[in-house]
């Protein structure tokens, strides 16, 4: 007995227009931003140069002493960013969940402040407190405070309409207020999966404030665009292998507790 293959589906016509529409946003996005493989090629000698003076990284004791106090500013201002904004992302979390608000304006209203604060960069949110309180880290710290709530209010507010509803319908029925469902039932129920969001935007939030020091915002991101400035590229160097390092552990100790707390 012989087994025919199966037969191969046409292309179906939505299928095509959207390969079509993929392919020619392509070719659109190559144009406008000027992608040229060749010009990469053709600048090696720009790159030669750049790190001829870059390398080795100057690791005298001034610079790496400068570039370590620099960090720890970097990173306590991802510090204060993320648990500053824990208070008003949480309320905004709460409003936000269909689990603890049952639609209307209160919904509405606390969807469309998380919308916005997430659709400023924090980068925006940066130079608006560097105009207004001046330059240096209390701008950075700021300016985290705004985004970090938009976006780990969304987080949060997600994560509490996954949980098992159990637990808040059988409050619900017995006459529970909404605080009470939502600080006895919603709340501890998502409250791991919370702090393993918490824990991701501290991660997320160390790095973002070394992007707020090229705008001056303070910490080690400063002192790189510094040594830009002043073509010390080999300073710049050993700025990065600083953040590096920093990066890396406060990644490392997130992962750590992120099992401690799935254990």
């Amino acid at each position: 007995m012989t087994l025919t293959p199966p037969r191969r589906r046409p292309v179906t016509l939505v299928t095509g227009t959207v390969t079509v529409a993929l392919v020619a946003v392509h070719v659109l996005a190559w144009q406008a931003t000027e992608f040229s493989p060749a010009a990469l090629v053709q600048g090696w000698a720009g790159m030669a140069d750049f790190l001829g003076q870059a390398l080795p990284p100057d690791l005298s004791g001034e610079v790496l002493g400068a570039a370590v106090e620099a960090a720890l500013v970097t990173l306590y201002i991802g510090l204060l960013g993320t648990t500053l904004s824990v208070p008003s992302a949480l309320v905004l979390a709460v409003l936000a969940a269909r689990t603890t608000t049952s639609g209307g304006w209160v919904y509405q209203a606390a969807r469309t402040v998380l919308s916005f604060l997430r659709a400023v960069p924090d980068v925006v949110f940066a130079l608006v407190f560097v105009t207004a309180v001046g330059l240096g880290p209390f701008a950075g710290v700021l300016a985290l405070i705004f985004h970090n709530t938009g976006v780990m209010g969304k987080l949060w507010a997600e994560a509490m309409e996954e949980i098992d509803l159990g637990p808040r319908d059988a409050l619900r029925t017995n006459g529970a207020s909404r605080v009470q469902v939502a600080a006895h039932a919603v709340l501890p129920a998502a409250l791991p999966q919370c702090l393993g969001l918490l824990l991701y935007r501290l991660d997320v939030n160390v790095r973002s404030s070394l992007v707020l020091g090229l705008v001056g915002a303070g910490g080690i991101g400063f002192l790189i665009n510094q040594s830009i400035k002043l073509f010390r590229f080999d300073e710049m160097v050993t700025h990065l292998l600083v953040v590096l390092v920093l990066v890396v552990a406060v990644d490392q100790l997130s992962a750590l507790v992120r099992r401690r707390i799935g254990a």
